[in-house]
């Protein structure tokens, strides 16, 4: 999964959220650096890695974009996944996107000091390009397959993804809708925390 999917799989702990967050950016034992909640995000973001990594129906997904992506291929289901959750974000959480993006944003400026260096220096043109909400738009997910293939190997055919991901929108988008509501069970026994209605909490992100 990729950001939107992963701070929104946090429920409503910002310092569990903040370790989710920066979890890619986190290697191997590096995590035991980290206070209680912090780490506790870094090893959910895994669990959620590996959870995705192996589901069927992300995989069955992941295939249709193998042809042009080749290993990157999954990284180009994340960003799908992000945009139908976005899309589709009233069915998974009370508070709009926009609502939600922006308390995450202060929790990330409240944590700064958590985040590892390339973290920090991505995170202000995160918020000022609000890239969290532009995942809602197929332009949004275009856009951030470009950007990748300009600092990764990952090939520069962002337009080869949208056409495959609209010619098989109803294939993934019934594989996404299982997948989300098993991750999103799993997530919260793995966390402990309400996931689904995270406004319902008086200091969420407060």
């Amino acid at each position: 999964m990729n950001f939107l999917a992963h701070l929104y799989l946090s429920g409503n702990d910002e310092k569990l959220l903040t370790g989710n967050f920066i979890g890619d950016y986190v290697k191997g034992k590096n995590f035991l650096k980290y206070p209680g909640k912090i780490r506790e995000g870094i090893i959910l973001h895994r669990l959620i890695d590996t959870f995705t990594d192996t589901h069927p129906h992300f995989r069955e997904v992941k295939v249709l974009f193998r042809g042009e992506f080749g290993l990157y291929s999954g990284v180009v289901t994340d960003l799908i996944f992000d945009h139908l959750l976005a899309s589709q974000w009233d069915k998974y959480c009370n508070l709009s996107l926009p609502g939600f993006a922006k308390k995450v944003h202060a929790v990330l400026l409240r944590n700064f000091v958590y985040l590892p260096p390339r973290v920090q220096g991505f995170l202000p043109v995160l918020i000022a390009n609000k890239r969290l909400e532009s995942y809602a738009h197929v332009k949004g997910i275009h856009q951030s397959i470009d950007i990748m293939s300009r600092y990764t190997s990952l090939p520069k055919k962002a337009d080869n993804a949208i056409e495959t991901m609209q010619n098989n929108m109803e294939f993934i988008n019934n594989r996404f809708s299982i997948f989300m509501h098993e991750i999103i069970t799993y997530a919260e026994q793995e966390s402990g925390r309400e996931i689904r209605n995270p406004a319902s909490d008086a200091g969420f992100l407060l």
